[in-house]
């Protein structure tokens, strides 16, 4: 039995690695947590680990949540998803993932996607002929 971290009277039996994903919020369900763990996208101290592995206080967790690359030890074990505050005492993220994160962010706040710019949305075909600056109909090229 270990004991969890934060209440020192509590015991908690070791949990599996999707099941700790999803109760610490990481993944929406547990299948979703299970399928990132069978493509190897996830890493628990630096091995390609499986769903069923068994996680322990302490262990290296590295894996990717959407287009952020996330690495968080392990402080607490539950086998329940709880309330935002709880899960996040289940973890505790790394300075470097969090300058990582960060830099991420700031990127993405400083280089909008470009088709945010478009204001009006798709193109008439009249647009688009005023965009084409060539006459479709003319076989010939006189244009020299």
């Amino acid at each position: 039995m270990l004991k969890q971290a934060g209440s020192p009277d509590k015991t908690i039996s070791p949990v599996r690695l999707d099941k700790w994903l999803w109760a610490a919020r990481f993944f929406k369900t547990r299948s979703l947590a299970a399928e990132e763990i069978g493509r190897g996208r996830v890493q628990v101290n630096e091995q390609v680990a499986k769903a069923s592995r068994e996680l322990k206080l302490g262990d290296l967790l590295k894996f990717r949540q959407g287009v952020v690359e996330r690495e968080v030890r392990v402080c607490g074990l539950s086998h329940v998803r709880g309330p935002a505050p709880q899960a996040q005492a289940l973890y505790e993220e790394t300075p470097d993932s969090v300058a990582l994160r960060e830099k991420l962010s700031e990127a993405r706040r400083l280089a909008p996607e470009p088709a945010q710019s478009i204001t009006q949305g798709r193109p008439t075909k009249q647009d688009r002929r005023k965009l084409a600056d060539w006459d479709r109909w003319s076989a010939t090229s006189d244009r020299d």
